[in-house]
């Protein structure tokens, strides 16, 4: 199967590679070495690397420098975009400069609220819905057109992914059935702990098509400590963590990291058994080490070359 993007990550999903991504954290700072760090850090692990977009609606570096800087270590970026911090001619800027810079895919995001972080009194925009932005990527990569309508030379053609909440209270098929529709390949989801949730969920979607219309990439994070599986359990949306996660982390004590990777490399076991999962997206929570450990655990390095 042909990339329209020119991804890396659009060639192996099409040729039914279980594939890998990751997130490199721009810092608060400057500093272009620590994304050169964190991305040759997962070169061999991981076959795209989520740029994060002011995370946790907290200040960083670009994601637009960001992504650069991920593609000359080696490692292919998928460039976040939220709607909270951008109207719809900044969208369109940063969308035409990450391509130049090298970004193939691209992730829209509505973005968490400013409320949430350092700077809880910044204007938030949403001038476009995450809807609306998936639509703009689209139609420049079928038509060429911005979102006015204007024509325009050169235009970008991202591999185009979305979030997902599958384990969130009142779930709803018809919003992200809405994202495919609006352009959107592949689909990023929360975090999972819940197996037998996130089985019924698939078994669901699987049901309505939605699996063979998108690419499912399953959240997957690595808790360091029971009290860092406490903290998803009450303050991340549509988190669901079992009892018996929270009682192991709290069993091992010092070696709560530890346990956590054993976890986790056992939740991607069951995912990959998943009919119609496309691949996982490994969270770290701020470290690097456990990724990686998971990677390997879950026996999925070395990563496939695919021309």
């Amino acid at each position: 199967m042909a990339a329209r993007s020119g991804s890396r990550l659009e060639r192996l999903l099409g040729h039914g590679v279980f594939c890998v991504t990751a997130e490199v954290v721009p810092p608060r700072s400057a500093d272009a070495g620590e994304v050169t760090r964190q991305a040759r850090g997962l070169v061999g692990y991981a076959d795209a690397a989520n740029v994060t977009d002011n995370p946790t609606a907290s200040a960083h570096m670009s994601p637009v420098a960001g992504a650069h800087l991920v593609a000359a270590a080696g490692l292919e970026p998928l460039l976040q975009l939220t709607c909270r911090d951008r109207n719809r001619l900044a969208l369109t800027a940063d969308i035409l400069g990450a391509w130049a810079l090298g970004a193939r895919s691209v992730l829209c995001l509505t973005g968490d609220p400013a409320t949430v972080g350092d700077h809880p009194e910044a204007k938030e925009v949403f001038d476009l819905s995450v809807m609306q932005l998936v639509e703009l990527a689209a139609r420049l990569r079928r038509e060429g057109r911005l979102g006015s309508g204007k024509a325009i030379s050169h235009p970008p053609r991202y591999f185009i992914g979305v979030a997902e909440t599958p384990l969130g209270e009142k779930y709803d098929f018809s919003r992200l059935e809405r994202k495919i529709e609006a352009g959107a390949d592949f689909v990023q989801t929360q975090m999972v702990f819940d197996l037998e949730a996130f089985e019924a969920w698939a078994e669901d979607a699987r049901a309505r098509g939605i699996l063979e219309r998108i690419f499912v990439l399953a959240g997957v994070a690595v808790p360091s400590s029971a009290r860092s599986a406490r903290y998803m359990r009450e303050h991340l949306r549509g988190v669901i963590v079992p009892d018996r996660v929270i009682a192991l982390m709290e069993e091992a004590g010092p070696d709560a990291e530890t346990e956590g990777v054993r976890l986790s490399v056992e939740v991607v076991a069951r995912l990959k058994a998943v009919s119609g999962v496309a691949g996982i997206h490994v969270m770290g929570l701020g470290k690097m080490g456990p990724v990686r450990r998971v990677i390997e655990g879950a026996g999925l390095v070395p990563r496939p070359a695919i021309a």
